[in-house]
């Protein structure tokens, strides 16, 4: 059905000037029905892809493409996990997300009062298509009444708890200290006696691809945008320093980069006691670990890599360089050449904060003094930009609907037509998935206004922050999104930052005179609010939604037909669009077409910019003949499934990317 769709034939679009009028609009474009099937958007290609100013850029970074070789490296490398065997990758490995279907089940967000048992299923559960929607529905075009509830997390498997010891050398992970996990142990079914499993994210994760379009990052936001060389939060932290070799002294200095929230969003995981680390390891100490390594040891390259394969190439030579070396090409020599070693302290690791925002588990650090060399206490500013600026390149821009937008009026069929009508009109889709980026969380859509009001589902007016919904996916009180806190006690929404009149941790031009004003009687409503995200290659990033509880395109239009599953519980902070639609059966099919269509063919394939090393990664833990986890005598933990994907070089691969648990589409 999917082919039949891609090779229809189109009806001849509207005049390029007219689109490029509707861009005009605000962001939340109007409900009426408009006669252009596509108005108000355009294609990818006319954007320009945001980033930090040249200027700025040009003061850390020496070398580009070696930076990006560096972080297209860094990204895919296991070493870069405490276990060795969790790289970046192994959560974005497919379409930019994660499509693993077993031991990726979470009790939820963790905030305090909210239930953390398992109710579908429990650790090392696998998915089978009749568990989603996780809200299902007497009649799926009717909110209520409502067959079944489970608030847990489609989410992504990381770690094992443990707090770390010592940094790891050559082929080994880190030293870390085994904690019994309270949640990610035991199983439905399972006699295995407390054997911890791999935790997994409270949140289903997002794409990589097309993120360098956003603003911020994370569902919740906290993914600055200004990048300060360390850790997600901007200016929000005020200990992130670097240091720099000034005349042969060094010097610790503050940065606020703008425009790079992909670098913000990078230092975020390798530091994260459930997705890649022990707790407690910092950047200093990962550096340690990889920076005597060469890249990507163990797993191969494609010889023709379009960013590794010059590695490839020096491999078979054995003159592959370390990290180290490829550190020195791509960055500024007074950011790492300095021949002295600096003194630290358990404080210095500190001062980097963990991504992690729900209550930190009490460790031990070391109260020793330890020495690190310049390049190795800057590790985590050269990891940020490097993945930032390999990540910039993940821009799926060459879609059917791109390829009409730029005039190719063959490449969409009558079907997905009438479906692009549904979506900028009636179906009320382009509200949030506005402009060229299909996302009101843009970097153009917020930069032109921070702050926006409007009424929300009681009727009443709010401020809340622009590109982030509370759109009823589950109870406001489930997860807070971008209502909750940094790890300073300050908000994660901008609306509340700009209320407690700290607009000067906002940066990146934020000018109180020019925004929405926000007094502290202002009523806001950020509660339950999440990032919208861009809606390329839908095809691919099952399930949906941020807590992941939906597994087709035709499960993900039932919920907004209907007005969403909790929009009468969250009303007071519920976007107003989440109301019943009415669309037909006839029409569902038309827009989940419509969505078909945002799938570039680069991406399934894996062509470049797409390719990459290959990969092996946990899916879940061996089970006995007994039914029994298995147990990793060393360790007291599950024994890792590991499953492989191999090296695809740049012009891609045989055989194309499946959606999640390989399900049509249109299926419910």
């Amino acid at each position: 059905m999917v082919n039949d769709i891609r090779n229809g034939l189109a009806k001849p679009m509207l005049m390029a000037a007219i689109l490029a009028a509707a861009l005009s609009l605000t962001p939340r474009t109007p409900l009426a029905q408009v006669a252009d099937p596509l108005a108000g958007l355009r294609s990818l290609k006319t954007v320009t892809v945001p980033g930090p100013p040249a200027e700025v850029l040009d003061e850390y970074v020496k070398d580009k493409a070696a930076a990006i070789q560096l972080g297209k490296a860094l990204f895919w490398d296991m070493k870069v996990g405490s276990d060795n065997k969790t790289s970046c990758a192994s959560c974005h490995f497919h379409a930019g997300v994660d499509n693993r279907i077993t031991n990726q089940l979470s009790p939820g967000s963790g905030l305090p009062g909210t239930d953390r048992t398992f109710q579908l299923g429990g650790p090392n559960y696998t998915f089978k298509p009749s568990d989603f929607g996780f809200t299902k529905h007497v009649d799926v075009n009717q909110p209520q009444p409502q067959l079944s509830n489970v608030n847990e997390v489609s989410g992504s498997q990381g770690v094992f708890t443990a707090n770390f010891v010592e940094f790891g050398t050559g082929a080994t992970g880190d030293v870390c200290a085994n904690v019994s996990d309270d949640i990610f142990h035991g199983g439905s079914g399972y006699n295995i006696n407390g054997i911890n499993t791999r935790q997994v994210t409270g949140r289903n994760t997002p794409s990589v691809i097309n993120a360098v379009f956003n603003f911020r990052n994370f569902w919740d936001g906290r993914a600055n945008n200004i990048y300060n060389g360390g850790d997600p939060f901007g200016m929000r932290n005020p200990d992130a320093l670097v240091w720099k070799n000034e005349g042969g002294v060094l010097r610790q200095t503050r940065l606020a980069i703008p425009g790079a929230s992909l670098a913000s969003q990078s230092d975020g995981p390798p530091l994260s006691s459930v997705e890649m680390s022990c707790a407690g390891r910092s950047f200093m100490k990962l550096g340690k670990k990889l920076l005597v390594q060469r890249p990507l040891a163990g797993q191969v390259i494609a010889a023709d890599d379009s960013v590794l394969g010059p590695l490839a190439l020096l491999r078979a030579k054995d003159q592959v360089p370390t990290y180290s070396e490829m550190v020195k090409k791509a960055f500024r020599p007074h950011y790492w050449n300095s021949p002295n070693l600096l003194t630290m302290s358990a404080v210095d690791e500190s001062k980097f904060a963990s991504m992690d925002l729900l209550p930190a588990r009490h460790f031990k650090r070391s109260t020793g003094k330890f020495e690190v060399s310049q390049m190795e206490a800057n590790f985590a500013l050269f990891f940020g930009l490097a993945v930032h600026l390999y990540e910039s390149t993940l821009i799926a821009n060459d879609t059917p609907v791109d390829r009409y937008l730029d005039g190719q009026t063959g490449a969409l069929n009558e079907q997905q037509l009438r479906g692009a009508r549904i979506f900028t009109g009636s179906g009320r889709c382009s509200r949030c998935h506005s402009g060229a980026e299909l996302t009101a969380a843009s970097f153009s859509s917020v930069t032109a206004q921070r702050l926006r009001r409007m009424p929300m589902g009681d009727g009443l007016e709010a401020v809340y922050d622009n590109g982030f919904y509370n759109i009823g996916v589950q109870p406001t009180a489930e997860d807070l999104g971008v209502g909750g806190l940094d790890p300073f006690g300050n908000p994660l929404s901008e609306t509340r930052m700009a209320q407690q009149g700290k607009t000067d941790l906002l940066g990146n031009g934020f000018d109180p005179a020019k925004e929405t004003a926000v007094g502290s009687a202002q009523r806001v409503a950020v509660d339950g609010a999440f990032k919208t995200p861009s809606l390329r290659n839908l095809e691919f990033t099952g399930p949906y939604f941020h807590n992941g509880g939906k597994s087709t395109l035709m499960q993900v239009v039932d919920f907004y037909n209907r007005g969403g599953d909790f929009a009468d519980v969250n009303i007071a902070n519920l976007d107003r669009g989440i109301a019943p639609i009415g669309l037909s059966e006839t029409d569902k099919q038309d827009l989940v077409a419509f969505m078909l269509a945002l799938s570039d063919d680069r991406v399934r394939y894996r062509k470049a910019p797409f390719d990459h090393p290959s990969l092996c990664f946990p899916q879940g833990h061996e089970v006995g003949a007994s039914g029994a986890l298995l147990q990793d005598g060393s360790t007291g933990n599950g024994v890792d499934k590991m499953e492989c994907i191999g090296a695809v070089g740049a012009r891609g691969a045989s055989s194309g990317l499946k959606p999640f648990l390989n399900l049509d589409p249109f299926q419910r």
